[in-house]
């Protein structure tokens, strides 16, 4: 069975903002697995990425790993955290280096995927 992993802005800003390498630290922690991505996190990465300065090349990235690497799910909630928090149950781990989403994913019963260190990912189970 392949594992599923939802991204959120945060993680898909990693690799910029952390120095994070976002997908080999997945291959290390999961093997193999799928990304998804709620299409409120696509819309915030394009609200951002119009900006200037370090977050926009963030977001900038980052929306170009969600559309190369991740498969867009549609959902009912219009903010990205929401968004998250409601579509948990239906993945394996939610990739978030944001600390209030983190916990309530976890309140939630939702594993979480964050940076532990200064640009290694761990897992956090509720």
């Amino acid at each position: 069975m392949v594992v599923t992993v939802a991204m959120d802005t945060s993680a898909l800003m990693m690799p910029v903002e952390s120095d994070v390498r976002l997908f080999d630290e997945l291959d290390r922690l999961l093997g193999t697995f799928e990304c998804v991505v709620p299409r409120a996190v696509c819309d915030e990465l394009s609200k951002l990425a119009e900006g200037a300065g370090k977050e926009a090349v963030a977001a900038s990235v980052g929306a170009d790993l969600a559309a190369e690497r991740c498969r867009t799910v549609e959902h009912e909630a219009s903010y990205a955290d929401d968004a998250l928090v409601e579509l948990a149950p239906e993945f394996d781990y939610v990739v978030t280096n944001d600390g209030p989403l983190k916990g309530r994913l976890l309140d939630a019963d939702a594993p979480v995927i964050h940076i532990r260190g200064r640009n290694k990912l761990a897992i956090s189970k509720p």
